[in-house]
């Protein structure tokens, strides 16, 4: 294969598929003798960039990204979008489809080509809400660990780890110190939901939509503003993104005056999006929202008050959530409600009166799968191949820092079989840190958490390790004693081999 590829690659976070599947399409290519160059849109920013002449000598232009990418530079060249997941799985039969049916892009809206696990077309709603998640992560975990950091020296705790006070002594330098730097912390949650709104409503409807989204979702979480007694929450920001992104879509459709164009997109588009969005906030939806959302909270609150169980279901069910999908839509939903009742809580009882149980939840299992399968393959040695202990100790390095995506190589091979391991395990993880009332306020989701990070929990260190490992030590078994051992697979293949030849022997003496 003589053929020139470019490709670029991006995920919601920007940590694990970004990667995985840029390193799936270079293997590729080293492998059948074809070039590619592939620009990796991570966390850290765009690398690798492609080049105007890079893109000029491409045969194809591979997008394989889960939030939206500007595809201006591609305009004329053949194009294929598909989901990194795609790459993972195999990067070679993805060439060649994109070679085969890849068409030319004219501009944006274009009917390109979309492979996606099975789907007959792009769900544009996950797509536009995993492109605002992906730049909403670093403020959530820059803030959260500002948070964890203050939180170290605030809390007052007796010998068993229990809250007692809580306060920062201002009159000591570093109490004022960790009191500034809890308040940068909530800066950044009262900023990521804005930020949030921003970029899905960037993903609709390009640059024009994000000023106006920013400004909708923080007046929509804003009380004093609506005047009441909370904010709208995530759901305000989801319904303030999509009303501004589709709002300038359709403004972008109308027939304007040469003369106005170059104003369009730095004043007209803005101003005009930002005095709709704020008449529906203030008029429409700001006020029921925020008492809807309100009323949810104080469910929750007291549902986990007064029945106990109900801590572990909730738990059970978002840690089932994160197990589902490795870190693909079901997971991102789970740690963005997590993350909504938290942040929504805080703000409208303070810190001292915030629902942890999602939160906590989601943090609990979110390393279980590719832990799970580092484990599996230490216990259960003879049912991996030499292979896949080099892929189980990439998860443990993945899972050690709270990266689901580890499990991926694993569950493309043995979907239902890792499925079912996950989220069993994940779901006993998130079940008991809600039933032991343990608070995550920052840190490392894995069981390295307790010691990196703040953990409030009955027995401090271990409670958390006993609830991270249970569900590890459940997923390890599940796929353990689900796998058949590696040498019986052979002796499977050696007796059908020789049955293979038993039977060419006797046709050969049977034949004149």
């Amino acid at each position: 294969m003589s053929y020139t590829i470019v490709a670029i690659t991006a995920c919601a976070t920007g940590i694990a598929h970004t990667y995985m599947a840029a390193e799936a399409f270079e293997i590729a290519a080293e492998d059948n003798a074809f070039k590619i160059k592939v620009e990796t849109q991570g966390s850290i920013g765009a690398e690798n960039i492609l080049t105007e002449d890079d893109i000029l000598n491409a045969d194809v232009v591979i997008i394989a990204s889960d939030i939206d990418i500007d595809l201006t530079r591609f305009v004329g060249k053949k194009l294929y979008q598909t989901r990194p997941k795609m790459a993972i799985k195999d990067a070679m039969a993805l060439v060649e489809i994109a070679i085969k049916e890849g068409v030319v892009y004219a501009d944006e809206d274009s009917e390109l080509s979309y492979i996606s696990l099975g789907k007959t077309s792009e769900n544009s709603f996950i797509k536009h809400i995993m492109s605002g998640i992906s730049y909403m992560i670093p403020m959530v975990i820059s803030a959260g660990l500002l948070l964890a950091i203050a939180n170290i020296y605030a809390f007052q705790k007796d010998d068993l780890g229990h809250l007692v006070t809580w306060g920062f002594d201002k009159s000591d330098p570093i109490g004022n110190l960790m009191y500034h730097l809890f308040l940068v912390g909530k800066i950044g949650f009262t900023l990521m939901i804005p930020l949030f709104a921003g970029f899905v409503a960037n993903s609709i409807a390009s640059r024009p939509a994000i000023a106006p989204a920013m400004i909708g979702a923080y007046i929509a979480n804003d009380p004093s503003f609506l005047g009441t007694d909370t904010g709208g929450g995530f759901l305000s920001a989801i319904l303030v993104a999509f009303l501004v992104g589709y709002f300038v879509r359709y403004l972008k459709m109308l027939p304007w005056p040469k003369i106005l164009k170059p104003l369009l997109p730095i004043m007209i588009l803005p101003l005009l999006a930002t005095l709709f969005i704020t008449m529906v906030v203030f008029y429409l939806i700001g006020g029921p929202i925020a008492s809807g959302m309100g009323a949810l909270y104080e469910w929750l609150t007291w549902l986990t008050a007064n029945y106990s169980s109900s801590t572990f279901i909730i738990g059970a069910i978002i840690g089932a959530m994160i197990g589902f999908d490795f870190g693909g839509p079901v997971n991102k939903t789970a740690l963005i409600f997590g993350t909504a009742v938290f942040t929504d809580t805080v703000a409208k009882y303070g810190i001292e009166g915030a629902n942890f149980v999602p939160a906590t939840a989601a943090q609990a299992a979110i390393s279980v799968a590719p832990l799970g399968i580092f484990l599996a393959s230490i216990l259960f040695k003879n049912k991996f191949t030499e292979t896949e202990k080099v892929s189980a100790n990439s998860a443990f390095g993945m899972g050690i820092v709270g990266v689901t995506e580890g499990a991926i190589p694993f569950a493309a091979a043995n979907p239902i079989q890792m499925i079912t391991a996950s989220v069993i395990g994940s779901a006993l993880a998130g079940g008991l840190v809600g039933i032991f009332n343990v608070k995550f306020y920052g840190g490392i989701g894995s069981p390295l958490g307790t010691f990196v990070g703040y953990i409030e929990q009955p027995i401090p260190f271990v409670t958390w390790l006993f609830c991270t490992l249970s569900g590890i030590t459940v997923t390890a078994l599940i796929i353990g004693f689900w796998r058949k051992p590696i040498v019986e697979l052979n002796k499977l293949k050696t007796k059908q081999e020789i049955s293979e030849e038993s039977i060419s022997i006797k046709k050969i003496k049977e034949s004149p």
